[in-house]
């Protein structure tokens, strides 16, 4: 009996079809054994300050992302250019570890994509670093330290934002003025707010900042004139008013005439018809209004007029007793 054609040539088909498989990995694996690496790629830093400086010994450091780690460092040349090559594709950290001068500061941290065969440029600016401003508010008399005055610090040019200062009980206040110049930038000082019991000092100062360096503005205030108070007289502790005596006078006070009474011994025999004339001078009347050393004179005044009205009555009564005998030796 004949074999059947498909048995005949089976394990043909299955040599054929393990040696073309065969020969598919082969070329597959040389194809991945010929791939070329990829390129390396370099990155380019040029560092320079604000004012357009190139900046010599800036230091650097590439960072690998994945772990952190240094993997390139360097530092610029006298034309302010570092280069880091050979640097596998893919994305790094920069970091700048030191400016290389005392008036920069520190620029900050970026990421670095690196492509094959390219070169990556990078213009890196370090800022000046900031002033450090103290203002002073003193006493213009004595020194003292003066609290409570707010100061405005204002740039020059306006290109920046005003800074309020309000000094403390050691009379200062401090703070970080931004510098965008290597010569410096100019602000103006100017009190708003004087301390309490003094006057305002308004006028401006002017203060220049520097890189890096200390600057001061300094104000004094004059105490404000207080009002002045008059003396205090304690009040008198009121009395009882005295009325002065009058003062003496030559004249006698004038007084109601008295008709004087005759006694019976002024006449030796009058008639029953008979009677003491009616002239009679005043007796006075009225009290002393005082006593003492002061009285003298009205007592003396007083009894002169008393003896002249005697006088005058005793007159009178003679004269009539004289009168009536006559006209007795007359009819006799």
């Amino acid at each position: 009996m004949r074999p059947s054609t498909t048995s005949r040539y089976a394990p043909t088909a299955v040599g054929i079809a393990a040696a073309l498989a065969a020969g598919t990995l082969l070329s597959a694996s040389t194809a991945w054994a010929e791939a070329p690496e990829p390129q390396p790629g370099t990155v380019e830093i040029i560092k320079k300050d604000p004012d357009g400086a190139l900046l010599t010994g800036a230091e650097f450091s590439l960072l690998d992302t994945l772990n952190g780690t240094k993997a390139l460092t360097g530092k610029t040349n006298a034309d302010g250019i570092l280069r880091f090559e050979g640097v596998a594709p893919g994305v790094w950290r920069l970091k700048e570890t030191a400016t290389g001068s005392p008036i920069h500061e520190l620029a900050p941290d970026q990421d670095v994509i690196i492509t094959p065969g390219q070169t990556a440029k990078l213009t890196i600016v370090d800022h000046f670093k900031a002033a450090d401003l103290t203002v002073t508010k003193t006493d213009k008399a004595n020194g003292k330290p003066l609290a409570g005055a707010v100061i405005n610090i204002t740039p020059a040019r306006g290109d920046g934002k005003p800074v309020t200062l309000t000094t403390g009980k050691d009379g200062t206040a401090t703070t970080k003025l931004p510098v965008a110049s290597r010569a410096g930038t100019t602000y103006t000082a100017t009190e708003t707010k004087a301390p309490d019991g003094y006057q305002l000092d308004s006028t401006p100062v002017k203060i220049t900042a520097k890189p890096g360096a200390p600057a001061t503005a300094a104000f004094t205030n004059t105490k404000k004139e207080q009002p002045t108070q008059p003396p205090t007289t304690p009040s008198p502790t009121p009395t009882t008013p005295t009325t002065p005596p009058p003062a003496p006078s030559d004249k006698p006070t004038p007084t109601t005439p008295q008709t004087p009474q005759t006694s019976a011994s002024a006449s030796a025999g009058p008639t029953p018809d008979q009677t003491t004339s009616s002239t009679s001078s005043p007796a006075p009347t009225g009290s002393l209004a005082q006593t003492g050393a002061d009285a003298t004179g009205w007592l003396l005044a007083g009894a002169g007029v008393l003896l002249a009205a005697g006088s005058g009555a005793l007159f009178a009564v003679r004269r009539r007793r004289n009168s009536v005998e006559d006209d007795d030796a007359t009819t006799s």
